[in-house]
């Protein structure tokens, strides 16, 4: 196995968004691309990657490869990539996965490959009755304006409006977005449908907007959220996260 790519930001920016959710995953890589399924330790939310053969300058897989990495580690050897870098991927003879960065110099790293149960994470096969694709900094704003009055924030759609909205023990926040030629909202439930989620994790999720400059979020009554931020021919980096149900 060996991969080059010419651009290191798109595994760079992904590595370091995923190691924020999760502590340790497997990866694997195949003709189809570096795929990663994973839950983070508390069951709250998946992450769903895939980096595609397109985005790699050479791409030499003779065989499926499973290996199981600490993302804090990967996270920290990547950040020193620099964005003119040569970033080379390999696995060594003793079991390690070798990263090179080359520019006009040669830097090398070893990251040892861990034992890991190897549980195959199955995406749960959702179905949404409310989508919105919005311009992935109108989210970001919206979920950080909605951060500093309280730790769950409430997704609604109704008549052709998106809201963003969050209530503490003194503050509200409450932000609109009206179908535009950015914003498109498709609400097949032909009735509200709102639902809570925690801020917590949205807020390390909306981190994707540094990869891709759409979003599309969507959610149902009570239920799942899947936000998604895809480059095409590129990568997907999409999120599920379980909805903060309140005991009435």
């Amino acid at each position: 196995m060996k991969l080059a790519l010419a651009d290191p930001s798109y595994l760079k920016e992904s590595i370091s968004i995923i190691s924020d959710l999760v502590n340790e995953a497997h990866f694997k890589i195949s003709n189809n691309g570096i795929e990663l399924v994973a839950m983070d330790p508390a069951n709250v939310a998946m992450v769903i990657f895939k980096l595609l053969p397109s985005c790699f300058s050479e791409y030499q897989v003779s065989k499926d490869v499973s290996i199981a990495i600490n993302l804090a580690n990967l996270k920290q050897i990547l950040r020193r990539a620099k964005t003119n870098d040569m970033v080379t991927l390999e696995i060594t003879q003793d079991n390690k996965l070798q990263i090179q960065f080359k520019s006009n110099s040669i830097r090398t790293f070893s990251l040892p490959l861990i034992e890991m149960e190897e549980k195959e994470q199955r995406i749960p096969p959702l179905e949404f009755p409310v989508s919105v694709i919005m311009e992935s900094a109108r989210l970001t704003d919206a979920i950080e304006d909605v951060d500093i009055v309280a730790d769950a924030v409430q997704l609604s759609v109704d008549n052709g409006s998106f809201v963003v909205s969050a209530e503490g023990d003194l503050s509200n926040a409450h932000i609109e977005l009206k179908e535009d030629q950015q914003t498109k909202i498709v609400n097949d439930a032909l009735e509200k449908v709102k639902s809570k989620y925690s801020i917590e994790y949205l807020k390390k999720m909306i981190a994707g907007a540094k990869l891709a400059p759409q979003a599309e979020i969507r959610f149902s009554r009570d239920y799942p959220l899947r936000l998604d931020y895809k480059v095409v021919d590129r990568l997907l980096l999409s999120f599920i996260l379980a909805p903060r149900v309140e005991n009435d």
